[in-house]
């Protein structure tokens, strides 16, 4: 019986169209396929259904079977929801292509220009779930039989763009290359419509093609006129991205994917980076696919001294200008990282590559983020008008370590066409726009864990995708400038602007304001009467009195009467920071000299910017308060005990004694010059560390010269140097590198050495300790564990509840799965060990498996599971050979286990980003509080009321810094705790490895290596417990005055 292809021309060509990987070749198999059924390309939803009808045999039919269940979801209704609407969609990126087939499968007409002839892009992109799922129920696996085969969650730009061209063009959607949008052409006179301006000249099919509907998807260098972007900066970032070919060899499929490293919280493998090699990255992340495809940061100076980059320019655009950057530095430098990071399994690293034959390696700057104010805007000239939609990067510009590029991008396509919809119903403009504005303050926030669970529900429509959906967060009333009638021309509201550089007025309220506070709060203390902000607190005694009416019982006021001024404020400075986390920005002598009156009003605005809102209590002397303290110190409170833990450790390993109960040193002019520079402090640079005050940026660790945080450094008391935890010598051992991690240190622990070290460990806490000294709990005793004991406790929970329903398959239970992997022996941790032949007979099957069963296994993977088995199954997965008998489950649990690795990642590199961006606003802020310190310094002579206007302008920019620096301290519990999650990880896994090993083949030093190890997972589970136990408490402590804000 002769084949369809070869009784049917039309079926060669559509076979042809379907394995086509190349533009041209798509282009060219598509016209050839109309021809051959006698269509013209570009008919919109008529064609496909003629196209349908007219190829009719089984391959065809299983890609028309995925389309039409798309097609017939109710919102589109049978393709009539936007019959009468016309479209122009500008550019062929994924988001502007996915866009173009929402819009057609409403049965608009859509007309996409794109200025590019062909997909040149190897660049992996992430794929959240849902995207895996959207994807392909369009028929991925039938364009591409490779996609999201196995445990894999990440597709090539261009392989995206491929798929997604096959079905706007099967959807008929007209699609012309080589073609730039320029910008609009307004109705000439009333009755006629806007029209495009494009280069180089307009193609005749467009010569007369008005629309009404224009979606910008051109990316993050065109914006359409008329709308606003602002940017988000942080610190220097470069980029650097290169791909090498993939050569499908079995040794290449072996080699495991890293789905993203952060230095943040594995300090470890960048640290053996450097060593090695010289390189210094914050990150790096390898996919495979078409390419082997790595993604790093790297530090300039890094970049600098190794002859990559030829000058240091200040410029960004200079300084990775094509000029600037060595060709031949930049290869070694991403082929040496590569080789480093896949343990030089891939072999010989050949580039791929480019659009222009050149090797596909590119450095880039992304420093600041554009995002646009608006998502829509309307405008309107001689009645007719036109809605414009921003989709892609033009929209929001990713932060692509996140991955999140591509999955925001499809919410902002589905979105955007959802508007056009609501549009063609006859809503009015400004309702269309507030309902669209109300989506897209939803689209930043959106992460895989807060969207709907159920990925195959998501559709057009926002409620099936968004749990917290809200369309009228946004009135009508609030987008009226987004309505424009266009008189001449378009005109830029400059009120669209946002100047997130000065802080809001009267945030942190006036002197007087702060003056009265203070003398409420310190009403009824013996001895103690505040009349102003300088002459009334030096004393002691009014400190003294606002840090107890705020912590009653840390100090009686009839104790203070032994106190001399010096004395009494030292107490005050010393209290208020280790019990409520404010930290002095003045030294005790200054209060009591009164020589620095500026310092002592900062220093009073920051109690009242965190307790203003505690109401005074004349009863206070009697007893103490159930006011607990708010949520804005508490993370600096937390992170100041766990410093102060480390140092008192390291004392008492080092001196044998607790120098705990030590005064704070009181040195001359400490508030005034910088002690590690010398150089002159103003109140806003001044960041206070071991009683003694620097610049944030000389504050940095003597070896790597990182930025030193709170909780996570160390003093030597031999060469008295700050040291970030990685480099913090130890005593009586030698920096070789062989520790854990640096995650085994990022919490202080006593006596760090006080145990000999096992086979990979250097440092080895001290039994009994936790990261914040609490007098009340008792001393831990050692406890000798037997074998199963220790695997129990290693294994953490992992035993799921047996009463739970087996899932339909595999026909076992999950629970029985578990029981039987707990009883093996586990293979190790990380990537299981599969032969070659598995994995390449897995792909195998993948691809060559008919599209009937692709819907059976996207069920079979999207079964839910109860928290507890899953996160049993997950781990076992990893470790177990009983999973390889069941490859479903086996490759659902693995794409799983890829998801959380993926998910801690993007968690660091936000954590990471923000950061820079709050050390960006910092020295911005600092740079203008010197200004205007050194304006009211100099009009100290000046009378009270010429100098309130600088006053309240320096007491905002206090105000706001106090407010970064609790935001700061907040992610940097988060950064703890993420390196706690990884130490962990890498405790187990060399715990599993000694536990592996036969009783007997164990020789004494093994045996005394797994012991340390579990003592330090022990401390490690103690530390996590104890940081939990914190959140929990704040948690708590804020839950009462909940009501009384709302009220």
């Amino acid at each position: 019986m002769a084949s369809p292809t070869a009784t049917n021309p039309a079926h060669a060509h559509f076979e042809s169209f379907l394995q086509a990987q190349l533009c041209q070749d798509v282009l060219s198999s598509f016209q050839g396929l109309c021809e051959a059924l006698g269509l013209e390309p570009g008919g919109g939803l008529p064609q496909y259904h003629k196209i349908k009808a007219q190829l009719n045999y089984w391959s065809a039919k299983s890609l028309w079977a995925k389309l039409d269940k798309r097609a017939g979801q109710p919102v589109y209704q049978q393709g009539r929801a936007c019959a009468h609407t016309k479209c122009l969609v500008v550019g062929a990126g994924p988001c502007g292509l996915r866009a173009a087939v929402e819009l057609a499968l409403l049965g608009a007409r859509v007309v996409l220009v794109e200025k590019r002839t062909k997909f040149s892009r190897h660049n992996v992109l992430h794929l959240w779930p849902f995207t895996i799922h959207d994807l392909r129920a369009l028929g991925a696996k039938k364009f591409y039989g490779r996609f999201c085969t196995g445990t894999l969650d990440h597709i090539s730009i261009r392989q995206l763009q491929l798929l997604l061209l096959k079905v706007a063009l099967l959807l008929g959607v007209e699609i012309h290359w080589g073609v730039t949008f320029t910008g609009l052409q307004p109705p000439p006179k009333k009755g006629s419509g806007w029209r495009a301006q494009l280069q180089p000249s307009r193609p005749a099919q467009l010569a007369d093609y008005e629309f009404d509907v224009l979606i910008s998807a051109a990316g993050g260098k065109f914006v359409p006129e008329g709308f606003t972007v602002r940017e988000m900066r942080g610190k220097l970032a470069i980029g650097i991205t290169v791909n090498f070919v993939n050569g499908r060899t079995v040794e290449e499929t072996q080699v495991p994917e890293i789905s993203g490293v952060a230095r943040i919280y594995n300090q470890s493998f960048f640290q053996s980076l450097l060593k090695a090699t010289g390189i210094d990255l914050e990150n790096i992340v390898y996919y495979k696919d078409d390419t082997h495809y790595f993604v790093m940061t790297a530090k300039k100076q890094c970049l600098l001294r190794l002859g990559v980059l030829r000058q240091d320019w200040p410029e960004t655009d200079r300084l990775l200008g094509s000029a600037n950057v060595v060709p031949e530095a930049l290869q070694r430098f991403v082929r040496a990282a590569a080789d480093f990071a896949t343990h030089g399994k891939l072999g010989k690293l050949e580039f791929a590559r480019d659009a222009h034959g050149r090797p596909d390696i590119s450095a880039f700057d992304f420093t600041s983020m554009m995002r646009a104010e608006s998502s829509a805007r309307v405008q309107e000239k001689h009645g007719a008008r036109l809605l414009l939609g921003l989709v892609g990067d033009c929209l929001v510009e990713p932060f692509w370590p996140l991955g999140t590029g591509v999955a925001r991008g499809f919410l902002a396509a589905f979105d955007a066409a959802w508007m056009v919809k609501r549009w063609a119903e006859g809503a009015g403009p400004l309702e269309v726009l507030a309902e669209r504005e109300s989506l897209y303050q939803l689209l930043s926030q959106t992460s895989p864990e807060n969207m709907h669970r159920n990925v195959a529900q998501y559709g057009l429509d926002p409620a099936t995708r968004y749990p917290t959906l809200n369309l009228r967060a946004v009135t009508p009333n609030q987008v009226r400038d987004l309505y424009d009638v266009v008189a001449k021309e378009p005109v830029r509201r400059n009120s669209d602007k946002i100047d997130g550089g000065k802080p809001a007025t009267g945030a942190a309220g006036t002197q007087e304001e702060l003056l009265r506070w203070c003398q409420e709060q310190t009403a009824g203390y013996p001895g103690v009467r505040v009349t102003d902000l300088s002459s009334s607190w030096a004393d002691g005694r009014a400190l003294c009195a606002l840090v107890h009416r705020l912590r009653p019982g840390l100090l009686e006021p009839s104790e203070l009467q032994g106190l001399g001024a010096l004395e009494a404020t030292a107490w005050a400075l010393k209290m208020a920071e280790h019990e409520l986390g404010i930290t002095p920005v003045l030294s005790a002598k200054a209060v009591v000299a009164g020589s620095d009156p500026l310092g002592l009003i900062a220093y009073l605005s920051h109690f009242h910017s965190i307790f203003k809102n505690v109401p005074p209590n004349p009863g206070v002397l009697e007893g103490p308060t159930s006011q607990g303290f708010p949520a804005t110190s508490s993370a600096v409170l937390f992170l100041g005990k766990l410093q102060r833990t480390l140092q008192r450790t390291r004392a008492q390993v080092e001196n044998g004694e607790d120098t705990g109960g030590k005064k704070p040193r009181l040195e001359a002019g400490a508030g005034e010059l910088c002690a590690l520079c010398g150089e002159h402090l103003y109140i806003l640079e001044r960041l206070c560390a071991e009683g003694r005050f620097f610049h944030r940026n000389c504050f940095r660790c003597h070896t790597c010269e990182a930025m030193l945080w709170q909780g996570g450094y160390g003093q030597h008391p031999e060469d008295g140097h700050f040291y970030c935890l990685q480099h913090l010598p130890q005593t009586g051992h030698k920096e070789d590198g062989t520790d854990l991690g640096p995650e085994s240190q990022d919490l202080p622990t006593p006596a760090e050495n006080s145990m000999p070290s096992g086979p990979s460990t250097s440092v080895i806490p001290q039994e009994g300790t936790s990261p914040v000294p609490d007098p009340s709990q008792p001393t831990r005793r050692l406890i000798r564990l037997s074998s199963p004991e220790r695997q129990r406790l290693s294994s953490l929970n992992l035993t799921p509840d047996p009463e739970l329903e087996p899932p339909p398959k595999p026909p076992r239970s999950c629970a029985a799965l578990a029981r039987q992997a707990l009883e093996g022996s586990f293979v190790g941790w990380g990537v299981p060990g599969q032969s070659p032949q598995v994995v390449v007979a897995m792909e195998e099957e993948e691809e060559q498996s008919p599209s009937s069963s692709d819907e059976e296994k996207e069920a079979e993977e999207t079964v839910a599971l109860d928290s507890d088995t899953e996160q049993a199954l997950l781990t076992l997965a990893k470790n177990s050979g009983t999973m390889s008998k069941y490859p479903t489950w086996r490759r659902t649990l693995m794409r799983r286990a890829r998801e959380e690795e993926m998910k801690r990642f993007c968690k660091a590199q936000a954590v990471q980003r923000r950061l820079n961006e709050i050390e960006t606003a910092l020295g911005e802020l600092e740079a203008e509080g010197t200004k205007v310190e050194l304006a009211l310094r100099s009009h100290s002579a000046l009378l009270e009321q010429q100098k309130s206007p600088w006053l309240e302008q320096w007491l905002q920019l206090v105000q706001k810094k106090n407010s970064l620096l609790a935001e700061e301290a907040e992610l940097m519990l988060t950064v703890k705790e993420l390196n706690l999650q990884e130490q962990q990880l890498q405790l187990d896994q060399e715990l599993r490895g000694y536990m592996n090993q036969e009783g007997t083949l164990k020789t004494p030093a093994d045996r005394q290596a797994e012991d340390q190890l579990l003592k330090k997972l022990v401390d490690v589970v103690n530390q996590r417990d104890e940081l939990i136990r914190f959140q929990e408490e704040r948690r708590l402590s804020e839950l009462p005055s909940k009501p009384g804000a709302q009220g």
